[in-house]
């Protein structure tokens, strides 16, 4: 069962859809694809209980630096300069 028939912030029609999910944890950052529902009118994402729970173990992982089984993506940078 879906926790909501409509988005709770608009009211729009939610539909389901693979997302990405970008999570951070202290300096580290970890791309997720996830299932969630989405509004159709303005992109609010509704996730099920389970995935947010993931979400906060991975997170967790990411600040204690327990970086197994994760794949690395690159390097991330940041810019400091005035563009």
């Amino acid at each position: 069962m879906r926790p909501f028939d409509r988005c709770p912030v608009c009211g729009g029609e939610l539909m389901e859809k693979e997302v990405e999910k970008l999570l951070r944890g202290g300096r580290h950052t970890a791309l997720l694809k996830v299932r969630a529902e989405v509004c159709l009118h303005c992109g609010e994402r509704v996730y099920p209980v389970e995935t947010v729970r993931r979400f906060e173990q991975i997170r967790q992982r990411l600040e204690r630096q327990d970086l197994a089984g994760f794949q690395p993506l690159g390097q991330s940078f940041q810019v400091t300069e005035t563009v």
